[in-house]
């Protein structure tokens, strides 16, 4: 287990995940199969290079996912009772087969429930492409998860 409690988190920090991932486009076809997700932007070269993108576009949804998955050892994994919400989800620049993302997730909020016993815990995940001089943002959303309150011998 190397996620946090709840008392670990603090409002304005930012956490810097240092796993990064290179998308394949394998990455992109099986997840695309798992959804049933046959957009043609993502899986047809000839339909995508006709568009203002040139290219296939790796699904949004994968990358928000694989996302969370990056910052989950960093933030939630085993202190997590689960998660409430992802909110205001923007996708600002396009992924591509062979990019790689970074991502990091900053504490926007936190308070106990109302029994006292866990948190709720705000955190605002971006995604950056790291491949690219800019390093542009490709995704941002604001996840917001219920946490564990360390066990304290009273």
């Amino acid at each position: 287990m190397t996620g946090r409690y709840y008392e670990e988190f603090e409002v304005g920090e930012t956490i810097e995940h240092e796993k990064r991932r290179t998308i394949s486009e394998r990455d992109n076809q099986q997840f695309c199969d798992m959804t049933m997700n046959q957009q043609p932007l993502h899986l047809d070269a000839a339909f995508a290079g006709d568009t203002e993108f040139g290219e296939r576009l790796v699904n949004g949804l994968y990358t928000m996912s694989l996302a969370v998955g990056i910052a989950i050892p960093d933030t939630t994994d085993g202190t997590i009772v689960a998660n409430l919400s992802y909110d205001n989800v923007e996708h600002p620049n396009p992924v591509y087969h062979g990019d790689t993302i970074r991502v990091q997730s900053t504490v926007t909020d936190k308070r106990e429930t109302s029994d006292g016993e866990r948190g709720v815990v705000t955190m605002h995940v971006e995604v950056f492409k790291v491949n690219h001089p800019e390093e542009p943002l490709v995704c941002e959303f604001d996840r917001t998860a219920l946490s564990l309150k360390r066990e304290h011998d009273d």
